[in-house]
């Protein structure tokens, strides 16, 4: 992609936007347009077609699930969005995450972080963070039978594809994932697929979702750990 990637920036403090701003211009990240609440970021992504909308979940007038779901639902070409959360919030994320957003970043990420995590979601990858990822899913699996209609038989897998769905869960994109395995990045790409489609799901956010209550990946287990296969 070599058009200027665009973003939108929605959270109603202003300190925060002016820190954003100014970290993604400074590696040559455009930021079409700024929103203080949750109206304004619907108004300004129809209006601008932002590549991606870095989205606060608490704001007023409308909070920033009500308007991923508005931005996500019913328009071609919808941007990525990633949710700006804290550890407070994380209640909030699985429902973002269910409105389509492509992942989530701790309000305090360093600079190098945030970019990165930018470049990342445009190009069609999900934004996951480990640790923040394993207490999620945690918090989440508790429910007991709220859960039910995820599971998946993860029997339909190659053993390779449930070593990266068990990698993915920890949070890798595709290069650490290529890296990791010593795979192309083409090949990873091709397994996330294949493990998307046998398990009938939309993308990398629920493939997570059901790696863990599968217990292909427990959620108190070590980043480097090996996954396998649920007991």
């Amino acid at each position: 992609m070599t058009e200027p990637l665009r973003v939108l920036l929605a959270d109603d403090q202003t300190l925060v936007r002016t820190g954003f701003r100014l970290i993604l211009g400074a590696d040559g990240i455009d930021v079409v347009a700024e929103a203080a609440n949750g109206t304004e970021a619907v108004e300004a992504a129809r209006r601008t077609r932002p590549d991606v909308v870095l989205m606060d979940v608490r704001m007023p007038e409308m909070d920033g699930l009500e308007a991923t779901r508005r931005i996500l639902t019913g328009a071609p070409d919808t941007p990525r969005v990633i949710i700006l959360t804290t550890f407070d919030l994380d209640r909030y994320v699985y429902a973002a995450l269910s409105a389509g957003a492509s992942g989530f970043l701790l309000k305090d990420v360093t600079p190098e972080r945030l970019t990165a995590a930018v470049r990342t979601v445009r190009t069609g990858d999900a934004l996951l963070a480990p640790a923040i990822t394993r207490r999620l899913v945690e918090r989440f699996t508790q429910r007991g039978s709220d859960t039910a209609s995820l599971h998946r038989d993860l029997a339909s897998l190659t053993p390779r594809e449930l070593e990266v769905l068990g990698l993915l869960a920890r949070g890798l994109s595709n290069a650490e994932l290529a890296t990791r395995l010593r795979l192309a990045e083409t090949t990873v790409k091709t397994h996330v697929a294949r493990i998307l489609a046998k398990l009938g799901l939309r993308d990398r956010v629920q493939a997570v979702i059901v790696a863990y209550e599968t217990g292909l990946v427990s959620a108190g287990a070590r980043e480097d750990a090996t996954p396998g296969p649920p007991s």
